[in-house]
């Protein structure tokens, strides 16, 4: 019998064995000041494309006050207990009937975290017999999420319908056996691509098949859309999307997360997602917040208008430059560029002690080995010198990355990790 942790002294982990090269620098960073465009990373002013504010609420002064008035009045602690106990209060209804309202559901219900309530969602939704059909690209919560499920789940291609049609196929005979109904899982926006969810062509499918939706939206709520209620707005099918999730963690700058759906359903989940029945309610200062920030949503479009100003000029400044921004249809940009790991983590510092940018790296396992993703996510903070100053940056690091001088950088780091 062996000890339990030998597989943590001898396998750190596709990202743990760079923990030494990459701590507190290309992973756990420390940005500091105020949320904006740009701040601070080791006493250095950087231009932040790393921070997802997409409508700049985050250091909004009417947000600010409103934050600082509800800190006051209620504290940190209220309410106390859950909201089925003791929790629940008149404004956290209100939330949850503008929250509705926007997104043009029957009803919604409050979440205390994003990642949390999405996993909890999916479990409280699905039961032995049913089958879950999701894109093999979603998110982390999601996975976790079905992880949980202890009947047949499907994966399918990323956003290809014919993927999708074979994999409800396969799960329709198996239901037909089970008895069991089937849950098709999709991102309105995948955060890494920026691609949006093939929504419309998943709906096209509940003539032929008769399954449930449930879309992820965190990216899309706020960002996309006639008025800004996200992907099923933009795409037409508000309407058929089942189940709508999204976080309060991106555009409206706070903590919490809601889910929509017909009145029924909402009914049936709040008495019996674990995560919400068995956690703290979400404090009332996020959550007099988070109404103020819905109100700003809806009234101020000019703020998306800013935000997608940037995204165009950020977008479009790199494809007429030639680079790679695969095919998003969102505010997320990602770069893409071939190189190895220590090439990136020699790119990345160029780019932030040399050229003042940060942004995020995304290399493997999240990515395929041999690739470099650079993701950048544009605000309504940012500016249009902002947009030029990056531009040039990337052209620079382009060059040093293809002539070679980043492999020869990062000789030192491929040894280190060779001889450990």
């Amino acid at each position: 019998m062996r000890d339990l942790f030998d597989k943590i002294y001898k396998d750190k982990g596709p990202l743990g064995k760079w923990a030494a090269q990459a701590e507190g620098y290309f992973v756990f960073p420390k940005l500091e000041g105020p949320i904006s465009n740009r701040m601070k990373f080791r006493g250095k002013e950087v231009i932040t494309w790393s921070i997802n504010d997409y409508l700049g609420l985050a250091d909004h002064p009417e947000v600010r006050k409103i934050d600082a008035e509800a800190a006051k009045e209620y504290g940190s602690a209220y309410p106390m207990g859950a909201r089925m106990m003791s929790g629940h209060t008149e404004l956290h209804e209100q939330l949850q009937n503008e929250l509705a309202a926007f997104v043009n559901k029957e009803a919604a219900y409050l979440l205390n975290f994003g990642y949390q309530g999405m996993v909890s969602t999916v479990d409280a939704l699905v039961a032995k017999d049913d089958i879950i059909v999701y894109d093999m690209d979603a998110h982390a919560c999601i996975i976790d999420g079905v992880r949980l499920h202890m009947g047949k789940r499907f994966t399918y291609k990323h956003n290809d319908i014919d993927s999708i049609e074979k994999n409800l196929q396969r799960a329709t005979k198996l239901a037909e056996q089970t008895g069991g109904g089937i849950l098709v899982i999709s991102e309105g926006v995948f955060g890494m691509r920026g691609e949006q969810g093939k929504l419309k062509e998943i709906t096209d499918l509940k003539e032929k098949y008769n399954f449930r939706l449930f879309v992820d939206d965190a990216h899309g709520f706020g960002t996309l859309g006639a008025t800004g209620a996200g992907a099923g707005e933009e795409q037409g099918v508000q309407d058929k999307i089942d189940v709508y999730f999204a976080t309060f963690a991106k555009s409206m700058a706070s903590t919490g997360a809601f889910i929509a759906a017909d009145q029924e359903i909402i009914d049936y989940l709040k008495y019996n997602l674990r995560s919400q029945m068995f956690a703290k309610s979400l404090q009332m200062q996020l959550v007099v917040g988070a109404l103020k920030r819905l109100d700003m949503l809806r009234s101020m479009p000019e703020l998306r208008e800013k935000l997608w100003e940037n995204v165009n000029a950020l977008q479009g400044g790199l494809r007429k430059r030639g680079f790679d921004i695969g095919t998003t249809q969102s505010c997320v940009t990602p770069v893409y560029l071939k190189g190895s790991i220590p090439e990136a983590m020699a790119l990345v510092k160029d780019l932030r002690e040399n050229h003042g940018v940060f942004c995020s790296i995304v290399v493997y396992p999240v990515i395929p080995k041999g690739l470099i993703l650079l993701r950048m996510i544009p605000t309504a903070t940012h500016t249009l010198k902002d947009v030029e100053e990056t531009l040039d940056a990337f052209s620079v690091i382009r060059e040093r990355l293809e002539n070679g001088l980043y492999k020869k950088l990062s000789a030192g780091v491929k040894a280190a990790m060779e001889t450990e």
